[in-house]
This record gives structure tokens, C-alpha cells and sequence, in this order.
């Protein structure tokens, strides 16, 4: 048996991008032997100390981001981490490729899909876990840098040791041989020493598959 790559997801479910780049991780799943864990990070917390320079509307989706958030904080402290994926999965297939509207009904109808209790909705309006939104967010953070946005990734790098990135940022999310190939290419740049930045401006928006 060969052994699987671990690969470290850090999400905030409303995040498109993040949506997409997940979606891929779950492709190279399939094509390579690795497993992917699955952690929370939060936009409200990114943003929190540049609130005052974003628009209204935007101010009011970061607001929002806690409840998904919290409720996947509170199904991993209550189920494990192994509740994450399945959780993530039913919520982000309502709010990106069925393009709901995030509601109570929604988080409730996730947490059935995923086989969670539906209680857990309550998290949502409640701060008692975030301080472990803050800590989950803190763990991905502290590997990749202040300067990111999410999805964040952590891979092995040349030593084995954790070498993260915010991204791969890709839509539509590859399949097949097309995300073994990305997947690849994310470990070889992971392995290489003093490897920091590719970018290019996205010249179009997220495109998700029914």
C-alpha cells in the first residue's frame, strides 16, 4: 500500500474560491494517493482590522461568515474532524452551485445531509466557539502568512515538513488527469526551497458544476 500525502485544507464556506479549490482536492483524492484534512478559517477574522475600508455590503457578507463557521467549528468539537468534510460538502453545494441564500433552514438542512445533529445550527448565533474559530484560523494562518486570502493549503515540502499556500486559485475546478497534474505541480513547488508567489489577475469569476 502506498502511503498517502496528507494534504491540510483550511475553509471558510462562503469563500467561491475556496469551494473550487476543494472541490479539486477532492478530484486528486481520487487520482493520487493522498488524504485531505480538513480545517476551518474565517474570513470575518482575516478581515476584521480592515472593516473600516470595505464597503457595506461586503461588511454585512463578513458578519453573516460567522454562523457557517461556527457551525462547522461546533460539529469538529462535538464529531471530530472527519465531520468536516461531509459538513462543508452539503453546505457549500447549497450556497455555490445552488446559489442559496444563507439561512437557518439552509445550515439545518447541511448538518441532516452531513449526518450531524441539527442542534448544531444554534452554534451559528453563539460565541462559544469562537475562540476555537480564532485557534483553527490561527493554525493555518501562522503556516502561510498574514498576506492570504483562502483556501490555504499545507503540503509536504522537500524535509516533510509543512509548507503552506493560499490557493491553488482555479476555476472550474479540474478533474481527472487535469487535477493530478495541478496536484503535482503543488508539490513540486511545495519542495522547492525559497519557492514564494505565482500570480496573475483572474479574469473571470468562479464557475461551479450543477
Amino acid at each position: 500500500m502506498t502511503e498517502k500525502t496528507v494534504a491540510d485544507f483550511w475553509f471558510d464556506p462562503r469563500c467561491p474560491w475556496a469551494w473550487l479549490t476543494s472541490r479539486w482536492m477532492l478530484e486528486v483524492e481520487k487520482v493520487r494517493p493522498v488524504e485531505v484534512r480538513w480545517h476551518v478559517m474565517s474570513l470575518a477574522v482575516l478581515n476584521e482590522d480592515k472593516l473600516d475600508e470595505m464597503p457595506e455590503q461586503y461588511r454585512e457578507m463578513l458578519a453573516a461568515a460567522w454562523g457557517p463557521v461556527r457551525v462547522c467549528i461546533a460539529a469538529e468539537q462535538k464529531h471530530g474532524g472527519e465531520a468536516l468534510g461531509p459538513l462543508y460538502t452539503a453546505l457549500g453545494t447549497r450556497l455555490h452551485n445552488r446559489g442559496q441564500e444563507q439561512s437557518r433552514e439552509l445550515l439545518t438542512e447541511a448538518l441532516d445531509e452531513a449526518g450531524l445533529p441539527t442542534s448544531l445550527v444554534d452554534a451559528a448565533d453563539s460565541t462559544e466557539y469562537d475562540e476555537a474559530v480564532r485557534a483553527s484560523h490561527k493554525e493555518g494562518i501562522d503556516l502561510v502568512g498574514q498576506d492570504v486570502g483562502t483556501p490555504v493549503i499545507a503540503v509536504p515540502g522537500a524535509d516533510g515538513s509543512r509548507i503552506a499556500f493560499f490557493g491553488p486559485v482555479v476555476t472550474p475546478a479540474p478533474k481527472g488527469e487535469a487535477a493530478a497534474k495541478l496536484w503535482d505541480g503543488t508539490l513540486m513547488v511545495a519542495s522547492t526551497p525559497g519557492f514564494f508567489e505565482i500570480k496573475r489577475t483572474r479574469d473571470v469569476g468562479p464557475v461551479f458544476d450543477d
